[in-house]
């Protein structure tokens, strides 16, 4: 692959490990990856708060005990089906921050509270309280509980004003206990989207802390006030009263991320590796061999607030737009001058890392001179 001057990439040069991996592909720069965790690490114990990473970026038990070994004090996951395939991969604090009201997901949430430290389950309803109280008395067991509150997302979480009268009727059921509050707003102010992702977090740390001062003075005892993402985590951690944020997407860092300002391209540790299996340079065109079924598509292009072009940013052709996807191809629309040709190979940087490991079997971690494969154990958990 040749470059013009109107095309320069500050990438590194690409491993020599990587040229025995079949593309498309997810390659992991482990370096970078700890890099990442250090410094989550050491911004929560300077705030004074707890870091429970959200494993939906990874989903593998292995990354989530690197987290807990740099200072984590647990995980967050989104189903069911992932707390169980943390804890059995040896990870014994879990927090499943999504409200359960099937029977059939308390029970499993039970089983898993049964053999593991610390269980904590969300709840955002009175139906859904009364089923968990009604279902851990049937195990004869307790449950921990955090109600989720809506600071604005509209998405699951008992409305901020409701809240309160909620608190109190949680507490008064028998086998559950309210231990404390949670919410995931991310980049919103206002109601709006935003990219000053200080006055978000800060935001949102006031609100919930503000909250829980109700709570307890209405006798309810709530201990913790669990908020922020990735872009706000470090904003809503200096809040006196915020106890624990919830961020995800550190471990790797992506191009929304380098967006917000809260990393650097460097920092970025994860990327798709693919081949140019189709070039026209007169015509500015390239096609890679990975598409829809490879890059998510949930972050699309020139919305608010960060205006991303194309679905990922192409470390050996920064100038490169990748502007469309079909299943199995991408195609880039490059600069001039710029020479893909068929067989070279680029890294690209997706615009939502989380949902793109999602669609992966496996990544490949690049562990200084060797590449290790490892499975995405809580792939496609979804129940």
């Amino acid at each position: 692959m040749t470059q013009s001057q109107g095309s320069t990439s500050t990438a590194q040069p690409m491993h020599p490990a990587l040229a025995g991996l079949e593309t498309p592909c997810i390659v992991i720069d482990a370096a970078v990856m700890d890099a990442n965790i250090a410094q989550a690490a050491q911004m929560a114990q300077q705030a004074g708060v707890k870091l429970r990473p959200h494993a939906k970026t990874h989903k593998m038990p292995l990354i989530a005990k690197k987290q807990i070994e740099a200072g984590a004090s647990g995980i967050t996951v989104a189903k069911v089906s992932e707390a169980e395939i943390m804890a059995d991969g040896g990870i014994d604090d879990i927090f499943i921050a999504y409200p359960l009201i099937a029977e059939s997901k308390i029970r499993r949430a039970i089983g898993v509270s049964k053999r593991i430290a610390n269980l904590i389950v969300g709840v955002d309803s009175e139906e859904g309280a009364r089923l968990l109280s009604r279902v851990a008395i049937s195990e004869g067991h307790s449950l921990q509980v955090r109600l989720e509150i809506d600071t604005g997302l509209r998405r699951t979480g008992v409305p901020y004003e409701e809240a309160l009268e909620l608190a109190q009727y949680i507490h008064s059921l028998d086998s559950i206990q309210l231990t404390g509050i949670y919410t995931f707003r991310g980049a919103l102010l206002d109601g709006k989207s935003t990219k000053d992702i200080e006055a978000a977090g800060k935001a949102e740390g006031l609100m919930m802390v503000e909250l829980a001062e109700r709570i307890r003075e209405a006798g309810v005892p709530v201990q913790d006030v669990s908020v922020g993402s990735s872009p706000t985590g470090a904003f809503a951690a200096t809040v006196p009263g915020v106890t624990e944020i919830r961020p995800g997407t550190y471990v790797f860092q992506d191009r929304m991320l380098v967006e917000f300002g809260t990393c650097a391209l460097e920092q970025c540790a994860a990327y798709v590796l693919a081949t140019v299996v189709t070039s026209r340079p007169e015509e500015g065109h390239a096609v890679i061999d990975g598409g829809s079924k490879t890059f998510a598509t949930d972050v699309q292009p020139n919305t608010n607030p960060l205006q991303l072009r194309g679905f990922g940013h192409v470390l050996e052709a920064p100038d490169a737009l990748l502007e469309r996807l079909s299943e199995e191809h991408g195609i880039l629309r490059t600069a001039p001058g710029t020479s893909l040709a068929p067989g070279d190979r680029v890294r690209v940087i997706p615009n939502h890392i989380c949902s793109t490991i999602n669609l992966h079997n496996h990544v490949y971690l690049l562990e200084e001179d060797r590449v290790r494969q490892l499975d995405v154990a809580a792939r496609g958990m979804l129940e």
